[in-house]
């Protein structure tokens, strides 16, 4: 039987920058980002806003490799930010910081940004984590990028982690997705039949500038338009390493397993993005607890039986990807919950969201 190809794996989080005082977010002032830019060239870099820092690994040919990398990030700006009195977080929404309080990063990228889509852009105070799966050539990718599209609300109920925006509970696991929403060119990804037509989609925004390049389209997956991978943007920045590499070991197992299907001439069902939707609300509103929707029974199914449904659907690539240990770690999520209902927890104990800002940087160095 034909070996797979090493589907590589780019793993990018963002991180919130802390006073350790008053659990509020803090600008940095570029010097997290500029120290650690010594010593990891171009693996750190700024965000919109100064108490964001965005990391990402090198490219890994395994899960274990992104594991690795993910620590060694981690450890190096929790290092480096306690060298300026801050500490460091991970959840895809901070529990009570105010947008309004937060400066944005001068660098003119940001500024065109704000200038473009003003108080949307300001109140992106948001966190995630993309990751990248690397394949043979455009037109596969763009083939798995279809296909994969249905998997996207199972992956993105196992990563939410952001039930606080403002001070408030807001009631859905993710708010974040809510925030972004506000963004144009965001949520599912529109189905293309070929690369010549994604391309000339791509073309003609920049040409009627609509946008001044194509990274600019930030739909929760995307043929990137530079590299050869997919990238997918749904996640919320995660608490764990742990949780990171389970959900980063799904998706590269969830493409392995979508091209070994295509290799054999079968598909998976392409859906129709308006029932895609329904379930990607769910995800954001409920996580892994109540029901989603199999399209293909159409009838609801305890979102947990779907994620189980989808480890049996990846079994046969795991093991050749050897990726089955982290993968294994979903069961501790459906057991104990998501980071957002870990967070939850914590108000619902102590009423104090200082409490839960604790939480979250106490569990952002687990495992390092």
């Amino acid at each position: 039987m034909k070996k797979l190809p090493i589907f590589t794996l780019g793993v990018e989080e963002e991180y919130q920058i802390i006073d350790p005082e008053t659990r509020d977010l803090r600008s940095h002032l570029s010097k997290i980002v500029d120290g650690a830019k010594i010593i990891l060239n171009e693996q750190v870099k700024a965000e919109m806003h100064q108490s964001v820092v965005e990391v990402g690994t090198n490219i890994c040919n395994n899960v274990n490799d992104a594991k690795n990398e993910i620590r060694f990030l981690r450890s190096k700006i929790v290092e480096l930010a306690d060298k300026q009195d801050l500490i460091v977080g991970g959840a895809g929404t901070h529990p009570f910081s105010k947008w309004q309080d937060q400066p944005i990063t001068d660098d003119p990228r940001y500024h065109d940004i704000v200038n473009e889509l003003q108080d949307a852009a300001r109140s992106n105070l948001i966190f995630g984590m993309h990751c990248h799966v690397g394949i043979e050539n455009r037109e596969i990718g763009l083939q798995l990028m279809n296909q994969a599209t249905y998997f996207l609300p199972h992956i993105f109920a196992l990563s939410t982690n952001s039930p606080f925006w403002e001070g408030r509970k807001t009631g859905y696991k993710s708010f974040r997705t809510k925030v972004f929403d506000k963004f144009p060119r965001t949520g599912l990804p529109e189905y293309f039949d070929s690369v010549a037509a994604y391309q000339n989609y791509l073309d003609t925004l920049v040409k009627t500038n609509c946008i001044d390049n194509p990274k600019k389209i930030w739909w929760d997956l995307r043929l990137h338009p530079f590299y050869n991978t997919i990238e997918f943007r749904i996640c919320d920045m995660c608490l764990t390493v742990d949780e990171t590499i389970c959900i980063v070991a799904i998706i590269q197992a969830i493409v392995a397993k979508l091209y070994k299907l295509n290799m054999n001439n079968t598909s998976f069902n392409i859906y129709r993005l308006a029932l895609i939707k329904e379930n990607k609300f769910r995800a954001a509103r409920y996580g892994i607890d109540n029901n989603m929707i199999d399209f293909g029974l159409q009838k609801e199914v305890e979102t947990k039986m779907l994620i189980l449904e989808l480890l049996d659907f990846i079994d046969d690539v795991v093991d050749e990807l050897g990726s089955r240990e982290d993968i294994n770690y979903v069961h501790e999520i459906l057991k104990n919950g998501t980071g957002a209902d870990k967070q939850l927890t914590v108000f619902e104990e102590t009423g104090d969201l200082s409490r839960v800002v604790d939480f979250i940087t106490g569990e952002f160095t687990k495992g390092l």
